[in-house]
């Protein structure tokens, strides 16, 4: 079995000093500013460093320029994977980019953190995971609220067996409102309703049941309320796990009321969603008896994401999102669709 292609020889070839992960960011603006918010993540990690980006508005390369002095830039990601040193590229485009760009990357011998979702089918996924296994490089996909304080307070209340085994999951994601005339809302570039905030909640929930996917439901309503948006009104998703636990998710802009991020229930107990005041109402049972407790969020820490990779590189820690997880979300989301227009139920590939 071959060992994975080791990154970032230390630039000054000396042994004393740690070895640096040169990065590159395709897609430096404008959407929430995240390539600069992905280059800024990867400063501050130790061991990582960003050398150079790439995007198609050279008034963004400007703002790189002013934001990290040195970088190279560039307008062509050929031309960037040819001339720069990198070792490592994230990617930060529009979804329908995703795979090709990643596929590109990857055959081009370059480790890849592609922004979720990671794609928008199993596809392409496919494709994606089988460049990195045959380039011997890293492929993971930017799941980094994993690290957000209430999904870290939620994996430890279930973890810690307060609620007992988990067999239903409610989220709700949304509200009412025009779901905006930018590329997100262009069911050919991003996907679906389903692929924004939608792959965050689905990651959520196949970290919360440790079972295999037994079937995949879909309800998805499109063109019910906003007629000049190609994304669906209204997704929905439901899970059945071989565990007997169901999951069902709802992403909706035509929800003129809404609910609870989060309803869990449990053999024991339950976990509601108080998002307003920073905590969770645990319900469980104490010596026989039924009691409900608040439990305050974590703090949030996205920046474990990028440490975890430099780990994952330089020091062989196991890595935290690796590519068949980003894929499984993919599944869940192409699947609903899937179900949704066959009117059944659809088993999925990858469990």
């Amino acid at each position: 079995m071959r060992k994975r292609k080791q990154a970032g020889a230390s630039r000054a070839g000396s042994k004393s000093k740690e070895k640096v992960i040169g990065c590159g960011v395709i897609g430096y603006g404008a959407a929430f500013s995240m390539g600069r918010n992905h280059a800024k993540w990867i400063a501050s990690t130790p061991g990582l460093k960003p050398v150079a980006v790439c995007d198609v508005d050279a008034s963004r390369l400007q703002d790189a320029d002013k934001d990290f002095p040195g970088v190279e830039t560039y307008t062509s990601v050929a031309t960037m994977l040819r001339k720069s040193k990198l070792d490592l590229v994230a990617i930060v485009t529009p979804h329908n980019t995703h795979a090709p760009l990643a596929v590109q990357c990857l055959s081009a011998g370059k480790h890849v953190v592609v922004e979720k979702p990671m794609c928008i089918t199993v596809a392409e996924a496919d494709r994606m995971i089988e460049a990195a296994k045959k380039s011997n490089v890293m492929l993971s996909v930017f799941h980094n609220r994993r690290w957000d304080g209430d999904f870290k307070t939620l994996r430890d209340i279930i973890g810690r067996g307060i609620i007992g085994d988990v067999f239903h999951i409610e989220t709700f994601g949304g509200g009412y409102g025009h779901p905006g005339k930018w590329w997100r809302a262009d069911k050919r570039i991003s996907g679906g309703a389903f692929y924004d905030w939608g792959a965050h909640f689905v990651d959520w929930v196949l970290n919360l049941v440790p079972s295999k996917m037994e079937s995949i439901m879909g309800y998805f309503v499109q063109d019910l309320v906003w007629k000049d948006a190609t994304n669906e009104d209204q997704v929905e998703g439901i899970i059945r796990f071989a565990n007997g636990a169901v999951a069902n998710l709802q992403l909706s802009h035509v929800a003129a009321c809404g609910k609870q991020r989060w309803r869990i229930l449990g053999t024991k107990g339950a976990i509601c969603d108080g998002r307003r005041d920073g905590h969770f109402l645990v319900s469980t049972e104490v010596q026989g008896l039924r009691a409900e407790i608040e439990v305050k969020y974590q703090s949030s820490n996205w920046e474990a994401y990028y440490q975890n990779i430099a780990d994952h590189l330089l020091r062989g820690k196991e890595l935290a999102v690796k590519a068949e997880e980003g894929r499984r979300v993919i599944q869940v989301m192409e699947g609903a669709e899937k179900a949704s227009k066959a009117g059944r139920p659809i088993k999925p590939k990858y469990t």
